[in-house]
């Protein structure tokens, strides 16, 4: 969850601080793609076990619902180099 929510929680830091402006939550896209990358593969790691295991257990339902959620974190940070990408043509170009 908490790759899920790095991106907005920076851009609601940024919204109730007077340092900080939206621009300064694009430091928090990197950790995004990591914490998402990493529930990804855990999350891999997890339904590999379970698919080896002698004994019937739970916890399928859980993998996946961690590696969508690892998927989602990863695409919102990815978005968010986008957003800040174009930002940053536009503002190079005087638009």
């Amino acid at each position: 969850m908490l790759s899920l929510a790095t991106v907005p929680a920076a851009i609601a830091a940024t919204h109730y601080s007077k340092r900080y402006e939206l621009i300064d939550a694009a430091y928090a896209i990197p950790v995004g793609v990591v914490l998402g990358l990493v529930s990804i593969f855990l999350a891999r790691g997890a339904r590999r076990r379970l698919r080896r295991s002698v004994v019937v257990t739970r916890g399928a339902g859980a993998a996946r619902v961690g590696r969508l959620v690892g998927l989602a974190g990863f695409l919102v940070a990815v978005t968010a180099a986008m957003a800040v990408g174009v930002y940053a043509v536009l503002a190079a170009v005087d638009y």
